[in-house]
Parts: structure tokens; sequence; C-alpha cells
């Protein structure tokens, strides 16, 4: 996946997460239709169904709530990934220009 594409899924979901809580939707009670938020059917807010940030209220109900603290772990995880990829990225081209002003090839 393209950096593009990566920035764009972020934005987009970012933007499902904020719908559910401008609605105040963060909790089983609180929980509203993907409908009423203007994302059913989104590609996005599935995506957030199946990692569990977005919980349905009550089985069967499709009434979603935002769970926050999923969401946060997510974040988290998020962060974790892209430092961890800078530091591959950052090593890998260390290793490149010792290589090349050593002489070695």
């Amino acid at each position: 996946m393209g950096g593009g594409a990566a920035a764009v899924i972020i934005l987009r979901e970012r933007q499902v997460v904020e719908a559910f809580a401008q609605a105040g939707a963060t909790s089983p009670d609180r929980a509203t239709t993907p409908a009423d938020l203007g994302v059913e059917g989104d590609r996005f807010a599935r995506r957030l169904m199946s990692k569990g940030v977005l919980r349905e209220a009550v089985p069967g109900s499709r009434r979603y709530y935002l769970d926050v603290e999923r969401w946060a772990q997510e974040q988290r995880m998020r962060r974790w990934l892209g430092i961890t990829i800078l530091v591959v990225v950052l090593l890998a081209a260390l290793f490149f220009f010792l290589r090349q002003s050593s002489g070695l090839q």
C-alpha cells in the first residue's frame, strides 16, 4: 500500500471516529446507527467495526458506539508501526551509506 493510500485510510477513519465522538456515541447506551451519521455502507466504518473500534451496542441492533479505549490502542499501534518502519529505513540507509563510503560493493 502506498503512502498516499495509507494517508487516505487514516484520514477517512478519523472522520468516521469524529462523527461518532461528536454525536456522543461513546457508550452502549448512547449508540447510534451509521445511517444517522451518514456513514452507512462506508468501507472505513466497516474497517473500524472489524477492528472493534466501533462496537455494536446489542447484537443485531445495528446501533454502534465508539470504543474510545480501543481507538486509542489502535492509534498507539499505528505509531509504533510507523516508528518501527522509520527505524528500519534509517538503518538500511545507514548500511548502504557506510557500504558506499568504505568502497565495498
